[in-house]
């Protein structure tokens, strides 16, 4: 733990501190009245330890993973009292996060191989798709990166001048077409670009359309197909942003996502302004995608590589 301290600086530790205070004051609201008046961890905690860990958003399915896990500990130690579940729970969790999670990250960084490394945002509209990715490229640069826009999402104005938005305030260059532009065709000029320029990154915004899912697919797997004639192994990683703050149906988007392209890395985003940060811990077992980025204030530098070492410590702490 000692190492990850060092490396982890004081002001992302309070920021992270800050962002997960709602979640962790309900979720241990309901853990204190769980065990209210209970001395060993019983039938009844347990029961009750459930409906608080599916009240926090953390899933049914990781939930009942997680009780298994305690009642192995609770059968083999034959006595375990109610002041040992908060270090258990903190041990279980980190355990299932360990599964997807390196956990060692501090940094917004690439693979040095990987040039220009490629990055494909997908989401639906209003999770903080292009807010995320102007954070990135904020961050990015701050590495000393060379970052490339694409505003491939342009089934809406709006999410083109958005990332323009973005690309002017983070002073990056930004390719983008006209609204109705095939997002295939803005995705190869990109890239394009970012060859001739000698790009670090490229991140590749596309639009987050689910009610059709067919189409979504079609779309994506276009994007990808043209990508791959300028930089051959692109895109290197699909980035799935989700809203934390909407607790099971990020689940649900997280599903519906999967099934129509491949996701490699999950951004899970408004944090702060919720109590539902379990959400985290959920998705990322249920889907066994790593968690690569949390968002945990409005602010480009509260997007955070995630950490799960300071993740589960800021939870419990």
């Amino acid at each position: 733990m000692s190492f990850f301290k060092k490396i982890f600086s004081k002001e992302k530790k309070e920021t992270l501190d800050k962002g997960l205070e709602k979640s962790k004051e309900s979720f241990f609201g309901k853990l204190t009245k769980a065990v209210a008046g209970k001395s060993k961890v019983d039938e009844d905690v347990l029961d009750n330890l459930e409906e608080v860990l599916v009240a926090s958003d953390v899933g049914v399915a990781t939930t009942l993973k997680i009780i298994e896990r305690i009642e192995e500990r609770v059968a083999k130690d034959k006595y375990v009292g109610t002041d040992e579940l908060n270090k258990i729970l903190r041990e279980e969790i980190a355990g299932l996060l360990s599964k997807t999670n390196v956990g060692n990250e501090t940094e917004f960084t690439i693979p040095e191989h990987k040039k220009p490394y490629v990055l494909m945002v997908v989401g639906v509209n209003g999770v903080g798709k292009t807010t995320t990715i102007g954070k990135l490229a904020a961050q990015f640069k701050k590495q000393g990166l060379k970052v490339v826009l694409g505003a491939a999402d342009t089934f809406r104005a709006a999410a083109i001048d958005q990332l323009q938005v973005w690309a002017d305030r983070t002073e990056v260059p930004i390719i983008r077409q006209e609204m109705g532009s095939d997002p295939a065709s803005v995705a190869f000029d990109t890239l394009t670009s970012a060859v001739n320029q000698n790009a670090d990154v490229v991140i590749i915004d596309t639009a987050g359309r689910l009610h059709n899912k067919v189409n979504l697919m079609n779309e994506l797997t276009k994007i990808k197909r043209v990508m791959q004639k300028v930089v051959a192994e692109a895109p290197h990683d699909v980035l799935l942003v989700l809203d934390g703050s909407t607790g099971q149906n990020a689940f649900e988007q997280a599903k519906q996502f999967t099934k129509a392209t491949e996701v490699t890395s999950l951004a899970v985003t408004k944090l702060d302004g919720t109590a539902k940060g379990g959400v985290v811990i959920g998705i990322s077992d249920q889907f066994q995608i790593p968690v690569k980025y949390i968002g945990v204030g409005e602010g480009i530098d509260d997007l955070q590589v995630f950490n799960k070492v300071e993740f589960v410590d800021s939870f419990f702490k």
